[in-house]
């Protein structure tokens, strides 16, 4: 398979240890991580037209990407 972009070490390369450990010790987080990873492959798979979708739900799904995402960079933050 193609490299596939936004994975959250490319999104946040000075917390790859944090996220690693975060993975292992806090549920919630691994639950996030585990959302964005499981979406960002969904968009991933759309956008090569592996599994094309509708624009709509193409731009819905980035939406909930950058949420998930915001919400991984507050959580890094506040457990740094």
């Amino acid at each position: 398979m193609s490299h596939t972009p936004h994975e959250l070490v490319e999104e946040f390369p000075k917390q790859v240890a944090q996220i690693a450990a975060l993975k292992l010790s806090d549920a919630h987080f691994a639950k996030l991580s585990e959302e964005y990873h499981t979406l960002n492959r969904t968009i991933h798979r759309a956008e090569t037209d592996v599994e094309p979708t509708s624009d709509d739900n193409m731009q819905n799904m980035r939406r909930e990407r950058l949420r998930l995402k915001d919400q991984i960079a507050v959580y890094l933050r506040e457990n740094a």
